[in-house]
């Protein structure tokens, strides 16, 4: 069945002549016949009885003019809806984030929901691991997160920025005022770093392990608003990328090291739908991390 039969048998129905009908539709008469010949043999019920030159709705037909009325309003519904969406009048998005990208992703998400205000935005804070699974689940338009170097077919990748490791002390710490630091020191020192699950971590012990280095964590932790309260104490310090240290009262101190930086990655299904919404947020987001670089 399809839509525009159902335009067809209303029009049909209105005029109770396919002559007539066929005219204010722009079609000939046969095919208008055919069309409503095709949708009685799929309802497998008579809409018209023909007697001569007239028509005449059967009981069947008033039945179904109503749900074929309806039908038809409703595709038009979704076309002016769809229509909207393409204008960015109507919508949402929903995006992953991951913490260390809140800095530059506030602006641009403050900057597209003054200029779309009418486009509803849900955003989720968390783990690389806990945004690709929601993202692989269709939970996400896209996720802004840590390229983890091995990519799957299934998702697309776009860089957005790259961002070096820190360690972030306090600026009460006796360290505060170095230029870098080698991992070897950082491994003496106390840390606080963010829960398992969290990339960076995963990052750094991998590090360590390179470099047979047995790091002193002395906590882990899953939010990283505690992170930098904790780092502020001035005795323990954490890592992080520079892109999310943004606190009068601490620093962040290059980690030396060829493999002390990562890309930050705009991520999204490879199949999916790409709404005119995502296209320019992406826009906004890469014009900020630009910028920033």
């Amino acid at each position: 069945m399809e839509l525009r039969q159902l335009k067809y048998f209303l029009k049909a129905k209105e005029e109770l002549n396919f002559t007539v009908a066929a005219k204010i539709l722009n079609i000939s008469q046969s095919t208008l016949s055919q069309q409503i010949k095709q949708l009685e043999i799929e309802l497998n019920v008579p809409l018209f009885n023909r007697i001569g030159k007239r028509i005449i709705l059967t009981e069947a037909g008033n039945m179904f003019s109503e749900y074929a009325m309806e039908s038809l309003n409703k595709a038009n519904e979704g076309l002016l809806l769809l229509k909207d969406l393409n204008n960015l009048i109507t919508g949402e998005l929903i995006i992953g984030v991951v913490y260390s990208m809140r800095i530059i992703f506030a602006k641009a998400l403050a900057d597209f929901a003054v200029q779309y205000s009418n486009i509803k935005i849900q955003v989720v804070f968390g783990t690389t691991k806990d945004l690709l699974e929601k993202l692989n689940s269709h939970l996400f338009d896209f996720v802004l997160t840590f390229h983890e170097g091995l990519e799957h077919p299934h998702l697309k990748y776009q860089k957005l920025l790259s961002s070096n490791m820190v360690l972030v002390a306090s600026k009460k710490s006796t360290i505060a005022n170095k230029k870098s630091i080698l991992l070897e020191e950082v491994a003496q020192l106390p840390l606080a770093l963010p829960f398992s699950g969290y990339s960076t971590i995963q990052f750094f012990v991998d590090s360590f392990k390179q470099k047979d280095l047995t790091p002193k964590i002395c906590m882990e932790i899953n939010d990283i608003p505690t992170l930098f309260e904790i780092v502020k104490t001035g005795h323990w310090h954490t890592i992080l990328s520079d892109s999310s240290v943004n606190d009068k009262e601490v620093v962040g101190i290059p980690i030396e090291g060829k493999n002390m930086k990562r890309d930050i990655m705009i991520i999204s299904l490879n199949e999916a739908y790409e709404k005119k919404a995502v296209k320019k947020f992406y826009e906004l987001l890469l014009g900020i991390s630009q910028y920033k670089q």
